[in-house]
Order: C-alpha cells, then structure tokens, then sequence
C-alpha cells in the first residue's frame, strides 16, 4: 500500500512539474531570427530559447563562461534592444540560463510580427509600473551577473538606457 502511494504521489510531482515546463517550448539552441547582428552567430551552441509562457514571447538565453566572450558579444547584444528599452540586471541562478549557469544574458522578445500590429507597438505600454510588464511589448535584455565573466563595472550603456538593478532583491 504504501508503495502504491508514494508512486501516485511522484506521478502526481512529475506531472505538476512538466506542466508548469511545458508553458515554454524549450530549444537547446539559439534559434533567434537571420538579422541579428552576424558577430552573435558563433553562440548559437551556447545558447537556449524559449517561446512562451501564455503568448508567443521569445527570450532567447545566451550562456557565457569567458569575460572576453561576453565583451566581443556586449556592443551587438545593445544593437538587438529597442530604442530606449531597459537593461536589467539580475544574479543567478537563472531559469533561463539553466542550472550551474552563472552568467549570461537573456534577450526578451515580443512576439514575431508583433510590431507591425497597431493595437502594440514596439514601445513601452502607458500607465503601467512594473518595469517588465511596462517593457514587454520592445525587445529588452537581462544580464545574469556574477562578478567574474560579467562584471556591471564593465558594462557600457548607451545614454539614457534605464537600468534596473535587481541584484539585491529577493527572489521566489
């Protein structure tokens, strides 16, 4: 008896788990559009992307373990931004980056052809507060900073670049 329930309750653990997964289908691999800048090519291998939650948002997780790596890539990783949108910087671990990831950068995405719908632009959304809520219809970057590969004292930002350093804020 007590087999047959720990059974139903680890099926009931894994089911849970892989719905809450399958908000997002997951590629191992970057998979982000032909136009990105050609100098970001080399880190597809490196690099995840999911599309999801409950639309079709794209955030595509670029995994760094050398700072002259993340340096090269830094002035095209802006170039993939919306004008005007923010940089966020958070501390792992990160869902995106995976486990043992410590550094990297997340490129949030609206969804494809999205920008071209009057009904939302690629612009911040007006009177909302939340900061991701407020960008999500622009192409936005979060960097996973861990000190080493990704040092926020050697992070250039273009002139007003809001910046939202969420390092120091708790996490569910």
């Amino acid at each position: 008896m007590k087999a047959r329930m720990a059974f139903f309750i680890a099926a009931a653990v894994l089911g849970f788990c892989s719905a809450a997964y399958a908000l997002y289908s997951v590629n191992e691999t970057g998979t982000w559009p032909k136009s990105w800048p050609r100098q970001l090519e080399p880190l597809r291998v490196q690099a995840r992307t999911f599309v999801g939650p409950t639309v079709e948002q794209q955030h595509f997780a670029i995994r760094f373990t050398r700072r002259e790596q993340f340096e090269s890539a830094w002035p095209h990783l802006l170039k993939l931004k919306t004008k005007g949108a923010p940089v966020f910087l958070v501390r792992g671990p990160n869902y995106f980056l995976g486990a043992g990831v410590k550094a990297g950068v997340i490129v949030h995405s609206p969804p494809a052809g999205q920008s071209t719908n009057p009904a939302t632009p690629e612009a911040p959304i007006p009177g909302v507060t939340e900061p991701r809520m407020r960008w999500m219809n622009t192409t936005y970057l979060e960097v996973v900073v861990d000190g080493q590969v990704i040092d926020p004292k050697r992070l250039h930002l273009p002139a007003r670049t809001p910046l939202f350093d969420e390092r120091s804020q708790a996490r569910p």
